[in-house]
């Protein structure tokens, strides 16, 4: 399994939804339907028509930059990261 960390602005909008947990999934994009299965309009929320990971997002496996065909180890590290904009 592998440990998905979200970020407060998600979590906040899926009450109940915890900012890490264990997702076991092969890819990035799988582990986006899993989520998307536990929190029905998660998927929605991390990708736009495409799909593709929407644009304010960035998904990490490991600490390396990933896309929705990454592979995800058992035991990896899925981090979503909301960007930070100001103006």
């Amino acid at each position: 399994m592998a440990d998905v960390v979200l970020p407060r602005t998600l979590v906040e909008l899926f009450p109940g939804a915890p900012r890490r947990l264990e997702v076991q999934a092969p890819s990035v994009g799988a582990v986006i339907d899993r989520l998307d299965a536990t929190y029905p309009g998660m998927r929605n929320r991390l990708l736009d028509a495409g799909p593709q990971i929407r644009r304010h997002l960035m998904v990490y496996v490991d600490q390396e930059r990933a896309g929705l065909e990454t592979p995800v180890a058992a035991g990896s590290e899925v981090r979503i990261i909301a960007a930070v904009s100001g103006g």
